[in-house]
């Protein structure tokens, strides 16, 4: 889709918002920036002179500058830890109406809040990946090296996991041993579950399903790999990685795929479940 020039981006922690940014600039758009204080870099500011702060519980302001800036689309890009709902911070009065109305408090239903009342207001939030389209994974073997016999079929029972896991919206990823689930993603996010699944086996080998729970969208919580992610995989002796492709951002793609050929990990990017 094409991006109207006058739009903001909401930068949460990672190097996402950092790509989008940069990649924006290339475009020749001059995007406002919002960012999630304690969540984005302070490198953000160079990249968007004109940046706003925000912390978690200001959404009332958040809509204020888009308002003020004259933006009627935002981007979400980057993380943002899921334990922040247990932050000290109150929320204002809009963050406490969509907490009020949440049937839970997992991802879509908060976030699938924060998007109705931006429409409220006319703020319509747009694909996360919009700029970063290049960045998706795609099918097939993306590493050069093919799975092994054990690890295929680690990854086969895998993706039946992740695809029962996304009805409930608890997290991405699962982690494979020996055709056993070691471990869940939840809250703590899939660089601590796997180091949590590599205590639990004794150095044998792992294997990472990441899925995009069956969403259609790509408007918030798009599954991502990047260079920290290689070394955690390293760090916890996990051989293969398997994808949905064209759900998920690759961050540093090239230097990623790079780094992980030379550790021999096997990347593969299946058709997403349906």
């Amino acid at each position: 889709m094409s991006v109207a020039r006058r739009y903001a981006i909401l930068c949460g922690n990672g190097r996402f918002p950092v790509l989008a940014l940069e990649e924006a600039r290339k475009l020749g758009d001059d995007p406002i920036a919002i960012c999630i204080r304690d969540e984005a870099s302070p490198d953000i500011e160079r990249l968007a002179p004109n940046c706003h702060w925000v912390t978690i519980a200001e959404l009332g302001k958040l809509i204020d500058i888009c308002h003020k800036e004259n933006c009627t689309e935002l981007m979400m890009a980057g993380q943002v830890k899921h334990v922040s709902i247990f932050s000290s911070l109150t929320p204002d009065w809009r963050l406490a109406r969509v907490l009020l109305k949440a049937a839970t408090k997992n991802t879509d239903s908060l976030i699938g809040g924060v998007i109705d009342e931006l429409a409220r207001e006319n703020i319509r939030v747009v694909d996360s990946t919009s700029l970063l389209k290049s960045q998706l994974a795609a099918e097939g073997p993306l590493t050069g090296r093919k799975l092994t016999s054990g690890e295929e079929a680690d990854i086969r029972y895998g993706r039946r996991i992740a695809a029962a896991l996304s009805g409930f919206d608890v997290g991405q990823s699962a982690a494979i041993c020996e055709k056993a689930c070691v471990a869940l993603e939840a809250m703590e996010g899939t660089d601590d579950m796997l180091r949590r699944a590599a205590s639990l086996t004794g150095g044998r080998r792992l294997a990472l399903v990441k899925g995009s729970r069956r969403r259609k969208h790509l408007l918030f919580d798009v599954p991502v790999l990047g260079l920290s992610t290689i070394a955690v995989l390293q760090e916890t002796n996990t051989t293969a990685v398997a994808v949905d492709a064209g759900r998920t951002l690759f961050l540093d793609k090239d230097d990623m795929l790079a780094r992980a050929r030379e550790a021999r990990i096997a990347i593969v990017g299946y058709p997403p479940e349906e």
